[in-house]
């Protein structure tokens, strides 16, 4: 039982127990005062009576006392067993939640190739919400010059390995999951089903781009009016999932760092808007969570740093 318990019913009931049997006891010596003067006056039957009264009292007032301080000690050792497990429990889910973070970062690093192409002329944004930059507008050879870098980063970012932003996990296990911000919980939850949806939407992407382009020289598909506008579409596609998973990844990666640079006492934070509030590029969340990011400190960097946002970093020629 948890020491609220105790603060609770359970302080009421031991308190109670031992209140009443303290007045039992009480009432038990001044019982005994009347028997001693029975004793005096020789009332054999009145203090026959008087001392089985405050043999009755006494022996109640022992005996409800003794289960007050027994129930007091059994909830005191409980506490203290609960609380070491507790604590354990919550140093085994820093010392997961610092792994996460720690192969998260190396995973990042990848995502710094996206970052070139998606931020290409400026920050991206999905053309139905007003993009116009380069990731956007390419078409032609710019298109073509495009595709071929995509195509390098193909085979230079795993997606599979995101699937150690799997924050959640850590997290279900344990009493986290009950204590834990309910609107922190959903977040965490949301962007892993995000990063999930996108690391199983961009292999199809890239093999639908494949297939656009067909057994043909790259400039050469790009040249036909028809070929070009399904390699564009599958482009943008790939430009979407892509976006979404740096936006989330990095996001999960920031609030992990942020929960673990707080210590055991992450379990009652709630939810910061540096973090948490929806932008509308990924350029504006990484601005609006810099400086409270930068500030925290997570191995020998900051949780900024982690992230490996990088959007001057040329994509491979």
């Amino acid at each position: 039982m948890d020491f609220g318990a105790l603060s609770g019913h359970g302080y009421l009931l031991i308190g109670g127990l031992i209140l009443v049997g303290a007045g039992l006891l009480i009432i038990s010596l001044i019982v005994n005062l009347r028997v001693a003067h029975s004793v005096r006056h020789d009332a054999r039957h009145r203090e026959k009576l008087l001392e089985y009264y405050r043999n009755t009292f006494s022996q109640l007032g022992v005996i409800l006392i003794g289960i007050g301080v027994s129930l007091f000690i059994f909830f005191f050792q409980q506490n203290y067993q609960d609380r070491r497990k507790r604590d354990a429990e919550l140093q085994q889910v820093l010392a997961k939640m610092a792994l996460r973070i720690a192969r998260g970062s190396a995973v990042m690093e990848s995502l710094s190739e996206f970052d070139a192409l998606l931020d290409d002329g400026g920050p991206y944004k999905n053309p139905e919400e007003g993009g116009a930059n380069r990731a956007i507008n390419a078409r032609g050879a710019e298109l073509a010059a495009q595709v071929a870098k995509i195509l390098l980063v193909e085979r230079d970012v795993d997606v599979k390995a995101f699937e150690v932003m799997n924050l959640s996990r850590d997290f279900e296990s344990s009493f986290v999951v009950n204590e834990l911000n309910s609107a922190l919980w959903f977040n965490i939850v949301r962007d892993e089903s995000d990063i999930e949806y996108a690391t199983t939407q961009l292999p199809l992407d890239y093999q639908d781009l494949h297939d656009a382009i067909g057994d043909e020289p790259l400039p050469v598909a790009v040249a036909n009016p028809d070929k070009e506008q399904k390699i564009k579409q599958e482009v943008l596609h790939i430009f979407y999932d892509a976006d979404l998973l740096r936006q989330r990844s990095r996001r999960l990666l920031g609030r992990a760092c942020w929960l673990f640079s707080q210590g055991p006492s992450f379990v009652a934070l709630g939810p910061v808007s540096q973090i948490e509030a929806d932008a509308t590029s990924h350029q504006e969340w990484i601005d609006r969570s810099k400086p409270f990011l930068s500030h925290l400190v997570a191995g020998s960097g900051n949780c900024f740093e982690l992230l490996h946002y990088s959007p001057n970093l040329p994509a491979d020629e």
